[in-house]
């Protein structure tokens, strides 16, 4: 029997971004059961032999104008799509604010909410005036689509969910009071992330990476690091100044800033910048701990990673992967992520409690278990067919009335 044809709308898709490895992740697998047709502008890192790609054009310049353009192209290329085929999508899946027209979306981020919360950070009179140009895009960027958030979003697509309770709980109070968000979480492939793979490779991963045996490694990964709580974590590692503690930082931003507060806080030599790679295990494998301070993360697919990795993890309360964290028992909980002692004081516990580490990090496997891509992408598939459920049900009404 022929296989359903899906749109999926995402601006690009890989393995090394929060958002775009989901979309990859659950592509992968609803391919398996669905026609995929994925409109985007870059691919990597997944096998397109299995879906149909539908490479939507790119242009130069600033973020906000190519998402712009991005958001009126995407349109027009499934247009035409239609008009070539002569069938319209039935089912349109987003991650997110892509397109008007989407009936299946999974909300990863809120920006209305995200922009009131670096509503200090994004004041002109706060930051130095070589800042100003990046501070007023990421104004206007946020401005914009936290109305296309209220547009979208208030005409109820058929099928919204949303990929943390906290996200769900964002959107129920902004844009669907009275009503219930589905939860979706994250999911984690067990065979690529687990306690034997992370042992295997950590001597090679620390050597690799300049560390000695004696070190304790505290990774933050991801990007935006003043959003991760990199500044947190540099003040808490001073403040364990007699461990031999050092942070190995992965992702993409500025340096500089970082650095210079390394400096000044007299922990320079124990900054470790790693970039970017799309195999993350090495980083996994050669940490002791995972600290994840967010001032704010939707979700936070690191902390779930580094559990299935049986790595002891220190979430902030203000991201969503703390939702499945219950503290004390398969991670740490830092109730406020700008709480910098805090933070040392489980840094410092986890570094003088082996037997704490392993307990931890034992429990963290047992959770993660029940969060693969598996599971997420079967949860997604049932949002498609609540919705062709739905398609069916109007067009037999539309039928008998004929």
């Amino acid at each position: 029997m022929a296989k359903i044809p899906i749109a999926v709308v995402s601006p690009f898709v890989d393995k090394r971004h929060g958002t775009e490895r989901c979309v990859a992740e659950q592509i992968e697998r609803l391919a398996e059961s669905y026609e995929i047709h994925l409109f985007s502008s870059r691919v990597e890192d997944i096998e397109t032999s299995r879906l149909v790609w539908h490479r939507v054009p790119e242009i130069p310049g600033p973020h906000l104008a190519r998402y712009i353009w991005w958001f009126a192209a995407n349109h027009v290329w499934r247009w035409a799509e239609r008009v070539r085929s002569g069938e319209k999508f039935r089912v349109v899946f987003s991650p997110g604010i892509n397109c008007f027209d989407a009936n299946v979306i999974l909300v990863h981020h809120v920006f209305a909410d995200h922009r009131e919360r670096l509503r200090e950070p994004l004041r002109l009179r706060s930051r130095h005036f070589r800042d100003w140009p990046r501070i007023v895009h990421r104004r206007l960027f946020y401005g914009l689509i936290g109305w296309l958030e209220g547009v979208v979003y208030r005409r109820r697509p058929k099928a919204l969910s949303a990929i943390s309770r906290a996200v769900a709980a964002d959107i129920e109070r902004r844009f669907c009071p009275g009503e219930a968000v589905a939860v979706i979480y994250h999911g984690v492939n067990p065979v690529a992330f687990n306690p034997d793979v992370r042992h295997r490779r950590r001597e090679a991963a620390r050597r690799t990476l300049g560390f000695r045996n004696e070190d304790f490694v505290v990774l933050l990964m991801g990007n935006d690091w003043e959003k991760k709580g990199l500044p947190c974590l540099l003040e808490a590692l001073a403040q364990a100044g007699d461990l031999p503690v050092s942070a190995l930082i992965v992702g993409n931003d500025r340096t500089g800033p970082y650095q210079e507060q390394a400096r000044r806080l007299g922990i320079g030599g124990r900054m470790h910048f790693a970039g970017v790679s799309a195999d993350v295990i090495p980083f996994y494998a050669a940490a002791d701990v995972c600290a994840a301070p967010s001032l704010y993360d939707p979700f936070g697919l690191p902390v779930l990673e580094s559990m299935a990795c049986g790595l002891p993890v220190i979430a902030s309360r203000a991201m969503g992967a703390s939702e499945l964290v219950t503290d004390g028992e398969n991670g740490l909980i830092l109730d406020d992520p700008q709480d910098a002692t805090g933070l040392s004081r489980l840094i410092r516990r986890l570094h003088d409690d082996g037997e704490f580490q392993l307990r931890l990090g034992g429990a963290a496997v047992a959770t993660a278990r029940h969060f693969t891509w598996e599971a997420n992408a079967a949860a997604v598939a049932e949002q498609f067919e609540q919705v062709l459920k739905i398609t069916r049900q109007s067009e037999e009404v539309a039928a008998r009335k004929a």
